[in-house]
């Protein structure tokens, strides 16, 4: 492993208590308590609209609860921390710089060396000097990643960041992703409508609904995981409840119109 690459070797602590987040008159997120361990691989799941991705930019920082509290290392989120990256679906790459120089834009001293380390933790390296319009959409996710990557996180955030990827690539990236959060034992959060993925990457999964937690299960399946009957179980376990929680949402609204 790279020495420039998460020297300090461990993930983030977060915590979150009674977080209410309100846009207006909508409550989007209801009294959310989460205690996540350093290191600890956690997959947020639930239908759209939810509250996942708010929750998320919450933790990133980008936004700021309405009522109750977040910390890192014991330290309330303000702001964008240092040690927290992010990587959406849309790779955001820079058209006009090269792989290498949008990776450094990741890094912490701008450094070049650095910047291709992080490629290498990808296996872009030989794809340095290449644009990214040249790039395939795997690529540019992986170069996304090692501009992550460049900034040694404690906390990695992941929005989504498969989505648009087709099958075989997005199942490459999903093992890249683990080794990578295997070697350098930094927190990561993942956001994802892929019920599959979530069992498949997380030690852990959050099932947000109604802007509240509905599930919280640990996903106890020894790595490499193999899509056997006891991946089947945690799946269904968590469709399940999505599913229950469908049926009583239009289960209400039938009553509602009958009133």
């Amino acid at each position: 492993m790279s020495a420039y690459i998460n020297s300090s070797n461990t993930g983030s602590p977060l915590v979150v208590r009674s977080a209410v987040k309100r846009f207006g008159e909508k409550e989007v997120l209801q009294g959310i308590d989460l205690d996540i361990p350093a290191g600890q691989f956690v997959a947020i799941v639930g239908r759209s609209g939810c509250g996942k991705s708010t929750l998320l930019r919450l933790i990133a920082g980008l936004e700021q609860p309405t009522e109750g509290s977040l910390t890192a290392d014991d330290t309330a989120i303000a702001g964008i921390r240092e040690e927290t990256r992010m990587l959406f679906q849309d790779a955001r790459l820079l058209p006009w710089k090269r792989a290498v120089d949008n990776v450094r834009i990741g890094t912490k001293s701008g450094s070049k060396e650095q910047a291709l380390e992080a490629l290498e933790q990808v296996g872009l390296r030989e794809r340095a000097g290449e644009w990214p319009g040249v790039l395939s959409g795997g690529q540019r996710q992986r170069v996304a990643l090692a501009r992550a990557l460049a900034g040694s996180p404690r906390l990695l955030l992941l929005d989504e960041p498969l989505g648009a990827l087709d099958a075989l690539t997005r199942m490459e990236m999903q093992q890249l992703i683990e080794r990578l959060w295997k070697e350098q034992k930094f927190t990561a959060v993942l956001v994802t409508h892929d019920v599959s993925e979530a069992v498949a990457m997380a030690d852990r999964v959050i099932l947000i609904d109604n802007g509240r937690i509905a599930l919280d299960t640990l996903i106890t399946l020894d790595r490499p995981r193999k899509h056997d009957s006891s991946f089947v179980h945690f799946e269904k376990l968590i469709l399940d409840r999505i599913l229950e929680r469908s049926d009583q949402d239009e289960a209400a609204r039938r009553h509602s119109y009958s009133i």
